[in-house]
């Protein structure tokens, strides 16, 4: 197991969508309790509920493509597919930068300055958690057909 595998161990606890409830949570308690400076007023607000949505639409979609090629969608479980085609072309991490989408969306609706402090550290959770160590199981897995992917398409975007 490579030393980014051991370290992300706790996250195979605790799956994204988890972390992704979690970073709502403290988005809207962080609104609430020390909201800083309006950054976003009424009714532009509002706004924020389009990447929200985009975020769940992509995530939903990534999940029937992952069912398509019939390969889990969760990290850590044995890939048995390399999905390199749609969305996967543009990002190698869709879903993740969909729930960094989402996130900022909910930091509009809200309209005030702290919750979007969340988010980059939603974004560097993710990355240390389960970025690392998800890439050296699937290039193991795939070899060089892997690191061709990886060589031409962007991490996040």
């Amino acid at each position: 197991m490579t030393e980014a595998a051991k370290e992300s161990a706790p996250a195979r606890r605790i799956p994204p969508p988890v972390v992704f409830l979690g970073a709502l949570v403290a988005m809207g308690a962080l609104h609430q309790l020390v909201p800083g400076s309006e950054v976003v007023p009424e009714p532009w607000n509002w706004l924020g509920w389009v990447p929200f949505g985009l975020g769940f639409a992509v995530a939903f979609w990534v999940k029937f493509r992952f069912d398509r090629a019939g390969t889990p969608i969760r990290p850590f479980e044995p890939s048995t597919a390399l999905v390199t085609d749609g969305l996967f072309a543009w990002s190698r991490n869709p879903v993740y930068v969909a729930m960094i989408a989402a996130l900022a969306g909910i930091a509009v609706v809200l309209g005030t300055a702290m919750p979007f402090l969340v988010i980059p550290v939603f974004a560097w959770n993710i990355q240390r958690r389960f970025i690392e160590a998800e890439e050296p199981m699937l290039e193991e897995a795939f070899g060089d057909e892997y690191r061709a992917y990886k060589a031409r398409v962007r991490r996040w975007l």
